[in-house]
């Protein structure tokens, strides 16, 4: 059984969903892959369009966001999927997420509607919403 190449096998992952060229790059250099091979085929699937990492930082942001997740977290997730820093902000801003009301929606399906009555609640859904990647901002806007 003849093993599959770099191209077929990077192919295989976009079809499931949306890479970053650095998330491919790991994938097939754990598959085994030489170098030389993964960049030849990573730059032949940029050249046809199949990989491409603003389409994937979009999809990303909107992913996650319909997750319930903030954009400090998004943004960290990216980074550590090897997208580049220019690219995360631009595509940041062309988002067109309300990442206050995204806050409030969380905390409310997490906790209810109803504001915390103690220090000990509101410490709580601080974190969590901190977890979660929202600024201090849009958490204590939740809050109110």
């Amino acid at each position: 059984m003849k093993s599959r190449s770099a191209t077929e096998q990077a192919v295989g992952y976009l079809a499931r969903r949306e890479h970053s060229a650095v998330e491919l790059q790991q994938k097939l250099q754990q598959a085994g892959h030489e170098t030389d091979k993964i960049h030849a085929a990573l730059e032949k699937l940029q050249q046809s369009g199949l990989q491409n990492d603003e389409r994937f930082a979009e999809a990303f942001i909107r992913s996650r966001a319909l997750r319930g997740y903030g954009e400090l977290r998004i943004r960290q997730e990216m980074k550590q999927k090897g997208v580049a820093d220019e690219l995360i902000n631009s595509t940041m801003q062309q988002a067109e997420t309300d990442w206050f009301a995204l806050a409030i929606e969380v905390r409310c399906k997490r906790f209810g509607e109803q504001s915390p009555d103690d220090f000990k609640d509101r410490a709580k859904q601080m974190r969590f919403l901190q977890y979660r990647g929202f600024t201090h901002e849009q958490i204590t806007e939740s809050l109110n």
